[in-house]
């Protein structure tokens, strides 16, 4: 304090009638701290959404809340000090006029709020001598009223109520009025139920009672129509409707929250029946438009009969606090443009652990029907935790409108907005006029797996996943049970390569190849812009080991795929330090660059640019996550533009080694594996043809015939075949002075000459294996 505090003659406590407008309310008297003040609204005691100005100061100070008390609330700003003391004055010390001044002003601030609270306590008018008598023992009071007799003394007399017994044995009586304060009556505070009285004043004095004591309230049968949002705080021991709340009030307001948000957890509740309708439709501009509002809700059963017509119909919020370990069970939830929102709004909270049970998520074709909408979305505030974790949904119905009816209209079960997050599970969903996806995924979701037991037939397209641009991961499963499940269930093998030593060739010298595969450079020539310019049949700088393959950064080696119709595989390899790689190519060979990214499952996919042209993992395969291997289990996703795909791995390290590579699919796809034939890679045998009218060869003579065979080199095995009968030899070998050519010879070993008739020579040449 810069100056001395004065305490004057001033009570300590003040209160006023909120008007629903007013942020700041002014208090006379001095407090020495802020924690000093006790702030009040009706009956509970304020600990967050308020700062207090002025402490310190001898003429007080006032409360500015971040929103206004609701019209009609008293607010009560009251000093509450602790009484303890605080300083002590040393024996032979320095008596210092500050310190004394502060202790005195202390004792004199506490005894004014002991004067304040006897003034409130019935006592003897100062005129009356003696004083009255203490009150009677437990057990003389218990069920009795407390009175005065005849001379004004204390006494006690029977209540004159009946009393319940329960009819069992070690049954207590009790009175009437005990047995129905149990609970709490929304009717108790004037709540009418008929759909057209303002209930809203008595349903929020309810709720406020609820709080204070600490009591289960009750919503009876009826319609509870609110032109107000109302609250419940997580104080209130729970609340069991039988009835609804038709909210009839301004759009952008949250028709019933529950909890308080904050730093205060909804812990071990029950809420059950919670059944909410917005009396007009929400035009879904206003995601502050919510029907139910879950706050912080920890180890809690809720039960939501109905959220309809909001623009997000139940939304479960994590604030400073995390909303987690919760069982909730829902009904139906229509006419909302996000069904249920998962949502967290600060760096401190989460949304985590929750386990979801059935739910009717519909929206009637009439609804905004040029808007999209959704059943489930994961999102976060910006800046705030954007990791949602371990969420299993059980049994959820979507009908949303087909896409294409009346227009382009996403209608998409589960909306997954919140940047990461883990373990994602939906089973038994049931899937009705929707979009052809199940899921979107926008960012990083890792382990998401949906459970598909029912698609139905309007504008069925299926059921797959969507990630547009901006998505970083393929982190979504879909298993249609409608489709085969046995067989969606067992993914297909589409190329394997068991031994990738075992395959390894001289493609020519000093450059190896492998059979069915081909080789990849990080800094081709050109570089290439095709399919077939950048899959090389062999190149050098790879190493052979006894049972695996060296693997420098700049190599790879990968599988060839046509990816018309399958656009997923399943990428395995067993060897250390390797790195997935992706190429992608259109219809007419044409490789795609950055604005058809590819996306791995497991981690963050890269594009490495030209020259390579290739779409890489940001880790290798063997990496450890927090000492998991994660990253061993990897799903590629194609862009829809891609025709052809590469898909191998490349050295993450200088020494990387690769023993076996395996590449999957789904089982309802069969892609074809291109090598060899009209490919350049992935075969050791090349062959031709030469249509020959050999002269006649005299007695110990031969004919020799050079044929042009692309890629052949020295060292090659080369045979030859004629088309017609013949005993005579055949020789064949490839050209060392003339490359990529096989020189034919036909000997005549007969003592006469020989004349063939015209025919076809069949050369064929094999690279020799390492």
């Amino acid at each position: 304090m810069d100056e001395h505090i004065r305490i004057g003659d001033v009570a300590p406590r003040v209160q006023y009638v909120a008007d629903g407008v007013q942020t700041d309310f002014s208090f006379p008297f001095p407090i020495f701290e802020a924690a000093n003040l006790e702030v009040r609204i009706g009956e509970l005691v304020q600990q967050t959404g308020f700062a207090i100005l002025g402490a310190g100061a001898s003429g007080g100070g006032l409360v500015r809340f971040d929103q206004p008390p609701e019209a009609g609330r008293r607010v009560t700003l009251r000093r509450n000090l602790v009484v303890a003391r605080t300083s002590d004055f040393q024996e032979n010390g320095i008596l210092r006029s500050r310190v004394l001044n502060d202790e005195l002003d202390y004792q004199v601030a506490a005894l004014q709020e002991v004067k304040e609270e006897l003034s409130a306590t019935l006592r003897l008018a100062p005129s009356e001598v003696g004083s009255l008598a203490p009150l009677p023992s437990r057990e003389v009071r218990a069920n009795r009223l407390i009175g005065f007799d005849s001379v004004g003394g204390l006494a006690v007399f029977e209540r004159g109520e009946g009393l319940l017994t329960a009819p069992f044995p070690g049954g207590v009586p009790r009175t009437v009025e005990d047995k129905l304060g149990e609970r709490l009556s929304a009717r108790d505070f004037g709540a009418v139920g008929d759909g057209v009285t303002d209930d809203g004043p008595a349903l929020q004095a309810a709720m406020h009672a609820a709080a204070a004591s600490g009591k289960v309230l009750e919503i009876g049968e009826g319609t509870f129509r609110t032109t107000m949002g109302l609250t419940l705080l997580s104080a209130a021991a729970g609340l069991a409707m039988r009835g609804t709340i038709l909210y009839d009030g301004p759009p952008g307001r949250t028709a019933l929250a529950i909890g308080d948000g904050g730093a205060i957890r909804a812990q071990a509740r029950r809420y059950t029946g919670l059944s909410v309708v917005r009396a007009a439709q929400s035009d879904w501009t206003d995601e502050a438009d919510i029907g139910i509002q879950l706050r912080n809700i920890d180890a809690c059963h809720v039960e939501i009969r109905r959220a309809e017509r909001f623009t997000i119909g139940v939304q479960v919020v994590g604030d400073q606090l995390g909303a987690e370990d919760s069982e909730l069970f829902y009904g139906r939830l229509i006419d909302n443009r996000i069904g249920l929102d998962l949502r967290t709004l600060t760096a401190a909270g989460w949304c985590n652990s929750l386990r979801h049970h059935g739910g009717h998520f519909a929206c009637s074709s009439a609804t905004n029907p040029t808007k999209a909408r959704f059943g489930v979305r994961f999102s976060n505030a910006p800046g705030a935790y954007d990791r949602h974790n371990a969420h299993l949904f059980l049994g959820p119905a979507f009908e949303l409108q087909r896409q294409g009816t009346p227009g382009t209209v996403d209608a998409i079960p589960f909306l997954l907005e919140a940047a990461d997050g883990r373990g994602l599970t939906a089973l038994g969903i049931r899937m009705e006029q929707c979009s052809p996806y199940v899921a979107r995924h926008t960012g990083g979701f890792n382990d998401a797996v949906y459970e598909v037991s029912f698609v139905g037939t309007y504008g069925f397209l299926g059921c797959d996943i969507h990630y547009p641009p901006g998505a970083t991961r393929a982190g979504g499963t879909v298993i249609p049970r409608h489709q085969a499940a046995a067989a969606i269930g067992t993914p297909r093998l589409i190329a394997a390569a068991e031994s990738v030593r075992a395959r390894a060739f001289r493609w020519r010298a000093g450059e190896t190849g492998f059979e069915g595969m081909a080789v990849l450079s990080g800094n081709p020539a050109g570089p290439p812009g095709t399919l077939n310019g950048f899959c090389f049949p062999g190149l050098p700088d790879i190493g052979l080991n006894a049972d695996s393959v060296t693997l420098p950064t700049s190599r790879a080696l990968a599988f060839v795929v046509d990816a018309e119709r399958c656009k997923e595989f399943f990428l395995a390899a067993e060897g250390t330090d390797l790195r997935p790689v992706v190429m992608q190519f259109g219809a007419t060979e044409i490789v795609l660059g950055p604005e058809a990214p590819a996306l791995l499952s497991n981690m963050n996919i890269t594009w490495a640019g030209a020259p390579a042209f290739w779409w890489e993992g940001n880790a290798n395969l063997d990496s450890l996550t927090g000492g998991l291997a994660l990253n061993r289990l990897q799903r590629v996703t194609l862009h829809p533009a891609c025709r052809y795909a590469v898909i191998g791995v490349r050295g993450g390290s200088a020494g990387a080694t690769l023993r076996a590579l395996r590449l999957y699919g789904p089982a309802q796809h069969a892609p074809a594996v291109l090598a060899g034939g009209g490919r350049r890679w992935g075969t050791r045998e090349l062959a031709t043809t030469a249509a020959l009218t050999p002269p006649p060869i005299a007695a110990g003579g031969s004919f020799a015939h050079t044929v042009p065979l692309p890629d052949a080199a020295p060292g090659d095995f080369a045979q030859a075949a004629w088309s017609n009968a013949t005993l005579l030899p055949f020789l064949a070998q490839v050209n060392a002075t003339a490359p990529a050519s096989v020189s034919l010879r036909i000997w005549n070993p007969t003592g006469a000459a020989v004349e063939l008739a015209p025919g076809t020579a069949f050369l064929r040449v094999v690279k020799p294996k390492l």
